[in-house]
């Protein structure tokens, strides 16, 4: 886990951002401000096999700029081909609002999204569905290799592609967010409602927004298996 905090990031809490490791493979899945340190860490750009973003809110999304700057301008060891990056089609414009004629694709290599993608990386699988946000192009992930699964929601409201999506996992990763904060996320109980629906085995709740505290969400989320909170630095094994 290397960031939680919804929709800015906070004194010791990064926005949304986990680090995804099975076998050799390295996925980071979402970048929001504040995560890129926390990766580094555990390991580093070059060493990645891909980013995985959910949608293109800032705070999924905001790391990738420096992330950008590291590859572009002095990380070491230095990549020998650009970062694979699966975003929705839209990532590609906003970089380049951000960094004008300056940005190219030697650096990040731009993979669009899309319902229904699937790729693999040795033997994890990742598949993408899409979801409601309130508009904007959103992602849900399940993630899965020979008999494993982690499912991770983005930012949604409950949806029958997540309920798919989410069968039989081993893991849900799902934001909490306050209604009267944002309605298109999952509040704490839809997230434990899902879990019980979908089968899922344990529920971590993330992206809590300043509304609540990880502890009243934790409390809200009534489910039957192990519910808790997305704390910085945890690792979850299966």
């Amino acid at each position: 886990m290397l960031g939680n905090a919804a929709p800015y990031p906070q004194p010791d809490r990064p926005c949304s951002g986990y680090l995804l490791r099975a076998g050799a493979a390295s996925v980071w899945v979402d970048a929001g401000p504040g995560s890129l340190a926390e990766l580094l860490r555990h390991t580093s750009l070059s060493s990645l096999d891909a980013v995985w973003l959910s949608h293109l809110h800032l705070d999924h999304i905001g790391d990738l700029l420096n992330a950008y700057y590291a590859l572009a301008y002095g990380e070491l060891p230095a990549r020998e081909v650009p970062l694979p990056v699966y975003a929705p089609a839209g990532l590609a414009d906003r970089l380049t609002g951000f960094f004008g004629s300056g940005f190219t694709n030697d650096v990040l290599e731009l993979r669009p999204l899309s319902d229904g993608h699937q790729f693999e990386l040795g033997d994890l699988t990742l598949l993408s569905r899409s979801v409601d946000h309130g508009g904007p192009e959103a992602y849900a992930l399940r993630a899965s290799s020979p008999g494993h699964a982690l499912v991770y929601s983005g930012d949604c409201t409950p949806c029958p592609a997540l309920d798919a999506l989410a069968h039989d996992a081993d893991l849900l990763l799902c934001e909490a967010n306050d209604p009267v904060a944002n309605p298109f996320h999952h509040t704490p109980q839809q997230a434990a409602d899902l879990a019980r629906r979908s089968g899922t085995r344990q529920l971590v709740l993330t992206h809590v927004g300043p509304l609540l505290t990880p502890a009243a969400a934790v409390a809200q989320a009534v489910f039957d298996g192990p519910t808790t909170h997305a704390e910085i630095g945890t690792t979850f094994t299966f």
